[in-house]
């Protein structure tokens, strides 16, 4: 008895642990943008530069300030030294014990507003940092959705490709029946077979092609490669595509939108004024600096006397050796081997170099939202003519079979039919895709991609 259910105990738990590890995970288009900005790590490593911005930020504030030290000691001291003994002066040794303490503050009262500029500086570095991970989170949305998208067209062209042989299989078992009771010629029946072969071919490399471009999704989502995910294809029809309209777009107004929304475009103006302030704080250093202190020190020692008497510790240290300073130190820098002149020289280059970067930034971007219009109004044609073409080519493969059956074609003319029809078929599902896709490139390009507006 305990044999039976020991036994049905484990059987219970392998058939448990079969089911998990079969459980197929679904994931739509939302998911895979949440999940791949959770995992990505680049994100993670432009959310730790942005953390550490804040914290500079922090720094140079504190700058501002007074610095302020303290200092507290002991010591035991032997050795011979001098000291009037029996109404004489005598060497004798002595063991001496003390403490010190000392509290210092300084303050830099002006040093060329230096303190000022690298807070600057700090606070265009954190803006700079917002700006690239915003860009980093478009980057990875785009992405991730682009091969989404990809991983749902490959199973659409699959579909489309095993539809195709299906029909090609049923063909070739209906001819076969024709040729068995002598109707039709042999040779029909191994054009067919062949016909279907290649049809094979096709369906197996559209299944390699997908599944390449999913384990390129799974990479990009960063999940477990040997796991099993149903990626949810959502309904594209005609409909998604009733509203593209590039006369709705004006070229001009886009490039405009897309100079005031990019990230990228933002963060190098960002890097721009960083520079002209770097330029001024390298000036800033050949200016004098003045500075402010203050400071109070005091200590113990057991051979300390007052009028030949001891003095005990707390009259010592907090009253008779007390020491109060104040002072002022004025620095002017007057010749240190033209180090301060170069770096002034090199900041001016570095601006330079970076104002005709972002001049050829400026042109990159009207040139991607450009060249992006440019295909978006092409793709909007080849979606409207590949929509005819499929029609007329389904109503063309539909005849050619009603011929074909009653004697009136030839194989050869039904095959070319089907294969016309089967283009058209693939070119439609690959227009649409692509009329999608080529909507969110504008989008990434305009610089307004998020998580929210990714539908299809």
């Amino acid at each position: 008895m305990k044999k039976t259910l020991l036994l049905a105990i484990f059987t219970l738990l392998i058939s448990s642990g079969i089911s998990y590890a079969q459980s197929v995970q679904s994931i739509t288009l939302q998911d895979a943008i949440r999940i791949s900005l959770e995992n990505n790590y680049q994100l993670k490593q432009a959310e730790n530069n942005l953390g550490l911005s804040e914290v500079s930020i922090q720094s140079e504030m504190a700058d501002f300030l007074p610095s302020l030290t303290s200092s507290f000691g002991g010591s035991i001291n032997q050795g011979r030294q001098q000291t009037f003994v029996e109404d004489q002066f005598r060497f004798v040794d002595v063991v001496s014990k003390g403490v010190s303490g000392s509290l210092n503050a300084g303050f830099t009262v002006f040093n060329g507003f230096q303190n000022l500029l690298t807070l600057r500086i700090s606070q265009n570095d954190k803006e700079s940092a917002e700006d690239q991970l915003q860009r980093a989170e478009e980057t990875i949305i785009f992405t991730t959705a682009t091969r989404f998208l990809q991983v749902l067209l490959d199973e659409q062209l699959l579909a489309i490709a095993q539809e195709n042989l299906a029909t090609s299989q049923k063909q070739l078992e209906q001819i076969q029946a024709q040729v068995e009771v002598g109707s039709r010629a042999s040779v029909d029946a191994y054009n067919q077979e062949s016909t279907v072969a290649t049809n094979e071919l096709t369906v197996t490399q559209r299944e390699n092609t997908l599944q390449l471009n999913t384990l390129l999704l799974i990479r990009q989502l960063q999940i477990d490669p040997l796991g099993n995910y149903e990626f949810v294809t959502p309904q594209l029809t005609e409909a998604n595509a009733s509203n593209a309209d590039p006369a709705a777009y004006d070229l001009q107004e886009l490039i405009d939108e897309a100079l005031r929304s990019r990230a990228d475009y933002r963060s190098e103006l960002t890097n721009i004024k960083n520079l002209n302030f770097q330029l001024k704080l390298a000036r800033a250093r050949l200016l004098p600096t003045l500075s402010a202190s203050a400071g109070v020190n005091s200590g113990y020692s057991d051979q300390y006397r007052f009028g030949g008497q001891d003095v005990n510790f707390g009259d010592q240290f907090f009253d008779q050796r007390v020491n109060k300073s104040i002072g002022f130190s004025f620095q002017l820098p007057l010749f240190s081997n033209w180090n301060r002149m170069y770096n002034i020289e090199v900041s001016k280059v570095n601006l330079k170099n970076a104002e005709l970067g972002i001049d050829n930034t400026r042109l990159q971007i009207i040139q991607e939202v450009t060249q992006a219009y440019t295909d978006y109004s092409s793709i909007v044609k080849q979606f409207e003519a590949s929509n005819k073409a499929v029609i007329a080519s389904e109503k063309a493969f539909e005849t050619q079979q009603e011929r074909y059956d009653v004697g009136a074609s030839t194989l050869i003319e039904l095959s070319q039919s089907q294969a016309t029809y089967v283009t058209a078929q693939s070119n439609y599902t690959q227009a649409l895709y692509n009329l999608v896709f080529q909507e969110k490139l504008l989008d990434f390009y305009l610089g307004k991609l998020s998580g929210d507006n990714v539908e299809f």
